[in-house]
């Protein structure tokens, strides 16, 4: 036996549909996301789920709960599963970040693991707090299923704090569709990665954007 992990990014939010930053804000699912989440709960409501962690947001919650109702497992709300606090990027266009914040994008693009938005995080920062978390989870369960709803960057740094990746590198190694799950087995040897960013439960490919 061993544990596997479901890490399943929020679906498209207002925020990501308009390309703006949206970290530690609240944001709303588009309707396109909706209907993501009813094919998620068709697709893996009969997967027997030891627990459910999520990150404590709106559109979080709006992606997790239906599966939660639907399998009859109590959420857990953990804050270090939230999504990277952008700073003084939050709310503003990608656009708009380039072109008043230049000095600090440019460096919080060329290294994110020591470099951080103004008043925001760094990579390193989203992995100590997500990765207890994960041990809080591993110490508690040792077999079964465990579904964690989270965010685009937030799942990046832990997936590749599980397989060994630069910190610094996240963008460049992983990239994570919004609806997308990506599924870790720990067995003896350690986390094996079985899925990446899958969209399949959607049937044809979706629509859906890549946003936070």
């Amino acid at each position: 036996m061993s544990l596997t992990f479901y890490f399943l990014c929020h679906g498209e939010t207002i925020h990501s549909r308009e390309g703006r930053y949206c970290g530690a804000l609240e944001s709303e699912l588009t309707p396109e996301a909706q209907e993501m989440v009813n094919a998620f709960v068709l697709a893996y409501q009969s997967i027997p789920w030891e627990t459910i962690y999520i990150s404590p947001m709106r559109h979080t919650l709006a992606t997790a709960k239906p599966l939660a109702d639907a399998v009859g497992v109590q959420m857990q709300f953990r804050s270090g599963l939230k999504e990277m606090d952008f700073g003084v990027f939050e709310d503003k266009s990608y656009e708009w970040v380039k072109e008043h914040h230049s000095e600090n994008y440019g460096n919080w693009m060329t290294n994110p693991a020591w470099n951080s938005p103004k008043k925001g995080e760094t990579s390193v920062e989203v992995a100590s707090r997500s990765m207890l978390v994960i041990s809080e989870i591993r110490s508690k369960y040792k077999n079964g299923n465990v579904l964690v709803v989270s965010h685009k960057t937030t799942i990046q740094i832990m997936l590749c704090s599980f397989l060994g990746i630069d910190l610094g590198r996240y963008r460049d190694r992983l990239d994570i569709l919004a609806g997308s799950v990506s599924q870790v087995k720990f067995g003896i040897h350690g986390p094996l990665l079985q899925k990446l960013s899958d969209r399949s439960y959607l049937g044809s490919e979706s629509e859906l954007q890549t946003g936070t």
